[in-house]
This record gives structure tokens, sequence and C-alpha cells, in this order.
């Protein structure tokens, strides 16, 4: 996984989704080839379309033809959007592609098992890079968006990291809309939105009139906690999923607290991510191990639901996650 601290950050916010945001087009300079050719020969069709990106201005004048995707849910939303023809390159996975995308993908070739070097990566000749954490632009490595368009490449970074407040619904919306928009197939966005928003919207029907419990979300952690704090993905989801985030009130996407806090809050349910290296079941014995979290009512009954990693991010795996959640907190409605 990406190297920050313990974990990743990432947030989602559960706003109804808004109407898919429209971009002016305008005559600009085009990325490495693909998008050459169609300036010298005419924009194509509902091109060409300019959109702002983190900062960033970039002019389409045709679709990327050789996409490279780095982190699995930047790669995800490319396959949900069926553009596995337009893949030059994938790197970096967390966990297991989801199945339905795995044929798909094993087309594709991997060009890292972390983030590629600059060298690996300009070799696959891309016109378009896809960042799903700002480190896969890492300016050290010679991977910034700077330096890419300096070569012709067009890039994106996942609005998570360039957002101000919380990350939600309505951002979820924005990424998927643009990212479709950009490779000219706005209708598979809309679809692929209106079917995350039905599924999303069918457990929260579910779940409305049951008793909300106390969820706390267990990253990682030996001398403290990592946790899910009120700005991310993870407190999104628990509440979708109908229960409670025990550290809402904690700032940031994810942050450190102590143990005795999380006894002070009394969570009635874990909720564990499951990636890298420790398993779920070695965090179920740190937290069952440990004398004084034995009062703990979540610990104390075993009550432990989980979720990949993969599904705390700003991906198409949204409605995946509130589905599994809302029936790991509410069983009696699933």
């Amino acid at each position: 996984m990406p190297s920050y601290p313990r974990a990743l950050l990432r947030a989602l916010l559960p706003v109804p989704l808004l109407i898919p945001l429209t971009a002016c087009g305008a005559p600009a300079g085009s990325p490495a080839g693909a998008n050459d050719a169609a300036a010298g020969a005419g924009a194509a069709p509902g091109y060409p379309y300019t959109v702002t990106n983190c900062g960033v201005s970039s002019t389409y004048q045709a679709p990327p033809r050789r996409a490279v995707a780095m982190n699995q849910h930047a790669t995800e939303i490319l396959l949900a959007l069926g553009l596995e023809e337009k893949m030059a390159g994938t790197a970096y996975l967390d966990d297991a592609v989801l199945p339905a995308y795995r044929p798909a993908y094993d087309k594709i070739k991997v060009l890292a098992k972390e983030y590629p070097s600059k060298e690996v990566l300009l070799g696959a000749n891309p016109d378009f890079v896809y960042g799903g954490y700002s480190s896969a632009f890492d300016k050290a490595q010679g991977r910034d968006r700077e330096g890419l368009a300096k070569s012709g490449i067009n890039s994106r970074l996942s609005v998570e990291y360039c957002t101000d407040g919380k990350v939600g619904l309505e951002q979820l919306r924005t990424e998927i809309t643009e990212v479709a928009r950009t490779f000219g197939v706005p209708e598979r966005g809309d679809k692929l939105i209106a079917d995350e928003q039905r599924r999303i919207d069918a457990v929260r029907g579910r779940v409305k009139d049951k008793a909300r419990p106390a969820v706390f979300v267990y990253d990682s952690g030996e001398a403290s906690a990592f946790t899910s704090g009120g700005k991310g993905i993870g407190n999104e989801i628990v509440s979708l999923a109908g229960g409670t985030n025990v550290f809402a009130d904690l700032e940031d996407t994810f942050g450190d607290v102590s143990w005795e806090k999380v006894i002070e809050r009394k969570p009635e349910v874990v909720l564990i991510y499951d990636y890298g290296g420790t398993t779920v079941e070695a965090k179920k014995q740190r937290l069952l191990n440990d004398p004084a979290l034995a009062q703990v009512p979540a610990v104390r009954n075993q009550r432990f639901v989980v979720l990949p990693l993969s599904s705390a991010v700003l991906g198409v795996r949204v409605a995946d996650a509130v589905e599994s959640l809302g029936g790991g907190l509410h069983p009696d409605a699933a």
C-alpha cells in the first residue's frame, strides 16, 4: 500500500449525489501521441473537453488511448467503466481486484507491484496517468504531474486529495463523472453512479429505524489505536450502514487515539480494516488479549466485522462496503 504513516487517508460523506458536473471545452495543448493526432485532424465528437482537477487544467481533443492507473481504486474505476482496452498499464493493488473485473484486469500489463519508477512509467508510453493517492505523483520519484505534463502526458488525481472539508458521495459522483467524460463514455458513468446510489439507498432504508450501535474502527496500532476520524470514508460508511463512529469527533480522516479513549467510549462493535501484513485474526487477538479492553462491550462480546481496506477509498466499492457493514451491524435487516 502507499507509504503513509500507518494507513491511507481517505474520506466519503453521505450527501445525495448531485447533478453531473459540466466542464467547458476549449482548445489547448494535448497529451502524448493520441491527442496530438486528434488535434491535427480536428477534435473527436464531444471534444475538446477541458477539466480542472486538483488545480491542474487539462484539455482533451480525444479520449486517452494509453492510460496507466496507479492504485487499486483508480484501476477499478476504469474497469467499472469498461475501459480496459484503453489501459496501457496498472500498478499498486492493496488486495485482489473485484471478481467481476478480474478477466479484464488480467489483460492489462502490471507495471510494478507498488509504484513504478519514472522510467518504467514512461516506458509504457502513457497519454494519461490516473493516481488514486497523492503519493502516486511523488515529485522525488519523478512522477509529479507537472513533470508528466512537460512530457506531454495528462494526469488525474482522485478528488479525495484536493477537497476542502469532508469528502462524500458528491465527490464520488464528481470523480466518476469526470473520468467517464474524459474517456468519452458519460453514459457509463451515469449508470455506475445510479447503481451505487440505488444500493446505498436500499441499505439506508433497511436500517433507518434501527438502533445505531457504537462502532470503533480499528485500522492498526499497538501502543495506540489508528482509527477512522470524522472526515473520512470510514465515518461515512459507518453512518450509511446504520452505526455511529465513536471517534466521529476526530477532526481528520484517520488519526491516533489512546486505548484509554477507546475504553471510555465503550464501542459495541469493532470494524477491522483488512490489509497488509497484519492479518485480521492478529488484530482480533491484539484486542482480545489486552486485559484493559476486557470490559469493552465489543471485545467482551467478540463482536467484530471486517472490511477490506480497498473499500475505504473514493472508488466503486462504496456500495459494497455499505451493504457488507450494514449486514454486519444489523443482520436482522439484511
